[in-house]
């Protein structure tokens, strides 16, 4: 029997899978330390995305979920279930609800609109989103 490792991309390594486990949402850069200006961060190629999957980031200290749609339509939301309070959501389930795309936490699932991190069934529940781009084919994250 064998088992996988899935990879975890940290940007500042290129797309280079990092090893070990990430820090969980008390060590990252979103929770309370004094945030710079944000800026863009080459996370991956878009090959390296499956589409309709999601995969797990680290950028500047936060973990992130990135969610490639078909072509290269791709999402970053925070990697942190506020609701199961763990850091799952890149393996969460994507779907559509009303012609928008969401993603639903893979514990509770609680669906989440992508775009927005909006939480369709609990109006106290967000998930942080962030703005990406692609160039030139790598993934681009603004943290």
């Amino acid at each position: 029997m064998s088992t996988t490792s899935t990879p975890t991309f940290t940007a500042g390594a290129g797309s280079t899978p990092a090893s070990g486990p990430a820090p969980g949402p008390g060590l990252s850069s979103e929770a309370g330390s004094e945030a710079a200006e944000p800026r863009w961060h080459r996370v991956c190629q878009v090959e390296d995305l499956e589409p309709m999957w999601g995969e797990a980031a680290l950028v500047e200290g936060t973990q992130i979920a990135l969610i490639r749609l078909h072509g290269e339509t791709i999402h970053a939301v925070s990697q942190w279930d506020p609701y199961a309070c763990a850091n799952v959501m890149s393996r969460g389930i994507v779907g559509s609800k009303a012609g928008r795309p969401t993603l639903a936490s893979p514990i509770h699932k609680q669906p989440y609109d992508l775009a927005t991190g909006r939480c369709l069934s609990d109006e106290a529940l967000q998930l942080r989103s962030y703005p990406v781009r692609v160039e030139a084919g790598i993934v681009e994250v603004k943290v």
